[in-house]
């Protein structure tokens, strides 16, 4: 699974930083280095919809605290299916 952050000027302002933080942490935590490829791209064109994140093909709206829920919801409960 790939997880692809923007961290262009917009979704920095808006917390990119700490998303990818939370992301690496959960990765970590689960073990899930082999499984999830973590990544950071410049402008996903969506900059009105705070940190953009795609997860392969999907994409989705992240803020600083909702990483936790987005973790669980669309990785976590993904990659151990």
């Amino acid at each position: 699974m790939k997880v692809t952050v923007c961290i262009g000027s917009s979704c920095h302002i808006k917390g990119s930083r700490k998303v990818v933080e939370e992301l690496q942490f959960f990765i970590s935590e689960n073990k899930l280095g082999d499984k999830v490829e973590l990544a950071g791209t410049f402008c996903m064109g969506k900059c009105q919809q705070g940190v953009c994140v795609m997860v392969d093909d999907n994409f989705f709206s992240v803020f600083p605290d909702s990483v936790k829920d987005f973790f669980e919801k669309q990785i976590l409960a993904k990659v151990n299916v």
